[in-house]
């Protein structure tokens, strides 16, 4: 039996950065813009780490110092494109088996000399455990659009 895909959920946004600096900025500062409302951890979260390798971890760090992972980097193309696994459950928990991962694919394209447009793709939704909570959860929530925002507002305070 085959389980029936679940939509694709997307995100946009334009960021007054050059595209170098839009990627460096998404990846090698995670833990300062990503919402800390936005874990998963039992602890409030201190920060957040994107290796920046294919395999590498993506996780939180917790304020006592624990760390929660969210996934793995899949693809790795500085300055233009990140695919990390996202291993979070419906239930809101890590799940370590990577058959039940979806995708989430960053793509950064130079709009211009000082903007980069950021384009955001999770997809395979299915693949999760209660996927269809997830999809509804972040769909509902404003979800990537906000996170998206909460980047580039970050990305241009940080680099004026």
């Amino acid at each position: 039996m085959t389980t029936p895909a679940i939509p694709t959920l997307h995100g946009k946004t334009t960021v007054a950065l050059p595209l170098d600096k839009a990627f460096t900025f998404f990846t090698g500062s995670f833990g300062g813009w990503w919402p800390p409302d936005y874990h998963i951890g039992e602890v409030p979260m201190a920060g957040g780490v994107l290796e920046p390798r294919v395999g590498g971890r993506w996780y939180e760090t917790g304020t006592d110092g624990t760390e929660c992972d969210w996934g793995r980097v899949l693809i790795w193309e500085p300055p233009n494109r990140v695919v990390v696994t996202w291993q979070i459950n419906g239930m809101w928990q890590f799940d370590d088996d990577p058959d039940h991962a979806s995708e989430i694919d960053v793509r950064f394209t130079a709009d211009g000399a000082d903007q980069t447009i950021v384009e955001l793709e999770h997809r395979h939704l299915e693949r999760l455990i209660a996927g269809q909570a997830i999809h509804d959860a972040i769909g509902e929530g404003g979800g990537w659009v906000a996170v998206l925002e909460a980047f580039a507002k970050a990305a241009e305070a940080n680099h004026q």
